[in-house]
């Protein structure tokens, strides 16, 4: 509470700042320096600022800002062709084709992806596979080839036994990695084959087995936020506005970003709009306005786009005027 009250000190009084803009790169100007040299093939570039954000700094982030863009596929090739004993072009090439698969199958239902979709999605799920498993065996320390098999091991259905393996591979090289556990909170949900209990008791074992001050607290409200998704209107909002949801979320607010020792550090705005969107969906309009606050106007695009795919920005102005005013 003490780093939120001091935040909001800095803020002056509440009066509906204007929202500046998405955030996308959650302000790191790393991932929007690689995404730029992404865009001009320039992997020299690339190559530095991986580099220069070791795996023990976690640099999924950054891996992710390269694979987002589209042609990396192309050019990437010719670098692992130029050095086929570098590691970290294969690993970038993996990234790609992880993202290169998702554009294929798009964000449509199941039912509305075509026969020639999910061959595609497949085909370039299985390639990064191989050579994630590649980067792992050459780089056994490093995180990154196994938080990529968590998500490749979703799109290829490969069960729950065997991504409860890839997750327990990332976390034993870094125990609170909140990009892994956000993953296995995906393959737990009740729409991956998993359940509306089992994702709830992970999001708390993860969340309070952390420090004070993890950012792993915002699990919960992901998981909350998960559960109302999945239900009906009506019935998502009696469950999101439970007095024990509510209390949950403040239960996990205070191990998290109120905790004395939580620091803004890599991932926390992510997480502040997450609990500003849940705390808000939630009828609590005091810590939703804590969050908000907090913000100052900086939205992620997650979680906003569950309430407005094409402009998270406009939901999340609408939500902070009404926890505002």
């Amino acid at each position: 509470m003490a780093v939120l009250r001091e935040l909001g000190n800095t803020l002056g009084r509440w009066t509906g700042r204007p929202v500046a803009r998405v955030e996308g790169d959650a302000r790191d100007p790393d991932a929007r320096r690689v995404r730029e040299a992404a865009e001009a093939a320039d992997w020299a570039t690339v190559r530095d600022v991986l580099e220069a954000r070791s795996e023990s700094e976690d640099r999924t982030g950054l891996l992710w800002a390269v694979g987002d863009v589209a042609g990396v596929e192309r050019w990437i090739a010719d670098v692992m062709a130029a050095d086929p004993e570098a590691t970290l072009p294969r690993l970038v090439a993996a990234v790609r084709h992880i993202s290169w698969a998702w554009e294929a199958r798009t964000a449509a239902r199941a039912k509305d992806v075509s026969r020639e979709q999910f061959r595609i999605f497949f085909e370039r799920l299985t390639t990064a596979e191989a050579w994630l498993y590649e980067v792992a065996e050459r780089e056994p320390g490093w995180l990154s080839p196994w938080y990529g098999l968590q998500i490749t091991g979703r799109g290829l259905q490969v069960g729950q036994d065997v991504a409860r393996r890839r997750f327990e591979a990332s976390v034993r090289r870094d125990p609170h990695h909140l990009g892994a556990h956000q993953q296995r909170l995906q393959q737990v949900c009740e729409k991956w084959s998993g359940s509306h209990e089992e994702m709830h008791a992970f999001a708390r074992a993860a969340a309070f087995g952390a420090p004070g001050g993890s950012l792993l607290g915002q699990l919960v409200a992901v998981a909350h936020l998960e559960h109302w998704l999945a239900l009906d209107s009506g019935p998502d909002a009696r469950y999101i506005q439970r007095p024990e949801v509510i209390a949950s979320l403040n239960e996990a607010a205070d191990h998290s970003f109120r905790h004395p020792d939580f620091v803004q550090g890599s991932g926390w705005l992510p997480v502040l709009n997450t609990f500003a969107m849940a705390f808000s969906l939630a009828g609590d309009t005091a810590s939703a306005r804590e969050c908000f606050r907090a913000t100052e106007g900086r939205v992620t695009e997650f979680p906003w786009y569950y309430l407005n795919g094409s402009d998270p920005a406009k939901a999340y102005k609408e939500h902070r005027a009404y926890a505002g005013r």
